[in-house]
């Protein structure tokens, strides 16, 4: 652990995500939905790292603790696509620009910066304030929490778990999602960054039964959902994704109404990510009875 003090926040920078949860993690647990992204990655990095499994230099946990020692604030930098942003959640706002400042101390180039509102502007305002550059939005999204599930007009066919037999369609969905989704939102295709899990982590996620096929009456897959196992008693849904020519016929509203349900059903909160530039899967959400519980982006730093 390496611990940056400052006048108000004490920064504390760990390496082991076992560490951190140890220390955050009644923090984290205090607010599972805002906390779903960090709180999931800690804990499927902590159980890959105990079985041996090797982490990116790169990689690290924040602790912020304020002046009494309390957790006020956590963030990290484990993310797996290039350029490697740092995501961050709720902390006060001199432990953003403080964040800022530690990270150029520490010699980092950070050319992005993801996670909750306004730690993640005011962290990367400060970077360039300090290092020249502008800051530019990449990605404004929203997450949600189910309340009451409304359950749509239903549609032919049926959710059915995809299995491993199926890696190479879900290898090729997954690719295709984030690049869609961009021209949805009307960005050019690679605008977002992220990860296109290999073939041995979708493997793994079929193995453990965490991706959906909608079928239509035939049996043909339409539309794959995911989820993130929970963390803290929240799951979270994602990716959602429904091939250009299979869209409009309500299968993705049906899918995820029905993986909502079975996650609720097993005791679990359930939460997902929208992109505020897509009208139409935020209605669609809308419509499930998902609401918005606090607003993110991802940002990148311009030089």
């Amino acid at each position: 652990m390496r611990t940056i003090s400052t006048a108000g926040p004490r920064l504390e920078f760990r390496t082991d995500p076992g560490e951190f949860l140890a220390a955050a993690g009644d923090h984290l647990a205090a607010a599972p939905v805002v906390s779903t992204v960090v709180a999931s990655v800690a804990h499927r990095l902590s159980a890959q790292r105990a079985d041996g499994i090797a982490q990116p230099d790169r990689n690290w946990w924040l602790v912020v603790r304020d002046p009494s020692g309390a957790v006020v604030g956590v963030g990290m930098r484990a993310a797996p696509f290039a350029p490697y942003p740092p995501f961050l959640l709720p902390m006060p706002n001199e432990a953003a620009v403080a964040l800022a400042h530690a990270l150029h101390g520490r010699g980092e180039e950070v050319l992005a910066v993801n996670g909750a509102l306004p730690a993640v502007e005011l962290c990367a305002t400060e970077l360039t304030r300090i290092r020249g550059g502008r800051v530019e939005v990449g990605q404004h999204t929203r997450l949600h929490e189910l309340g009451e599930l409304v359950c749509p007009a239903p549609v032919p066919g049926r959710l059915e778990l995809a299995t491993e037999d199926d890696v190479d369609l879900v290898t090729e969905w997954f690719g295709a999602f984030m690049g869609d989704a961009d021209e949805q939102a009307g960005r050019p295709r690679g605008t977002s960054a992220h990860e296109v899990p290999d073939r041995a982590e979708l493997l793994r996620q079929l193995g453990a039964g965490s991706l959906w096929f909608w079928v239509d009456e035939t049996g043909q897959p339409v539309h794959l959902t995911g989820v993130k196992p929970p963390s803290f008693g929240v799951a979270r849904v994602g990716p959602v994704y429904t091939p250009p020519a299979q869209r409009g016929r309500g299968w993705a509203s049906n899918a995820v109404a029905e993986v909502s349900r079975l996650i609720q059903a097993a005791g679990a909160r359930v939460c997902l990510f929208t992109d505020q530039a897509n009208p139409t899967s935020n209605k669609i959400y809308a419509a499930l009875g998902y609401r918005p519980v606090v607003d993110m982006a991802n940002l990148v730093i311009v030089r």
